[in-house]
């Protein structure tokens, strides 16, 4: 039985980040990350991300900040998409990543740009019904 924590978080996991995300996501789960994966579930998503504290928006952009200022940069795609669900628009993201030039460094901002690039592309792609080429 999984604690309400845990609903609430897979309930805005899924918010966030889409059913198809979090399906993927749970199919690849095994007994050895099970026990990781239920915490972030429970503290990052069912915790932080479920507060209302803040908006879905900024929290969002501050997300995307943070994982490139500290160059963690392997979920800016999943975050950037994200944006989609959470109200924070192409423009909110490149402000974003304006601070982590001036405060983290212009190498971490650009890479995130990159990736941010990327993603759009890929979006853009799927929204006119073509295929995307890297």
């Amino acid at each position: 039985m999984m604690s309400e924590r845990y609903e609430t978080g897979m309930a805005t996991r899924r918010r966030v980040l889409g059913d198809a995300h979090v399906d993927r996501a749970e199919a690849a789960k095994d007994p050895l990350d099970a026990p990781f994966q239920d915490l972030i579930t429970e503290g990052a998503w069912g915790t932080v991300w479920a507060s209302d504290a803040i908006t879905p928006r900024e929290r969002s952009m501050l997300t995307l900040a943070l994982l490139a200022g500290l160059g963690n940069v392997e979920e800016v795609a999943m975050h950037v998409r994200a944006c989609a669900r959470t109200g924070a628009s192409r423009r909110d993201v490149m402000e974003a990543f304006q601070h982590v030039a001036i405060y983290a460094g212009v190498p971490r901002a650009n890479h995130a740009i990159k990736i941010a690039r990327a993603v759009w592309a890929e979006i853009d792609a799927e929204r006119e019904g073509r295929p995307h080429e890297p």
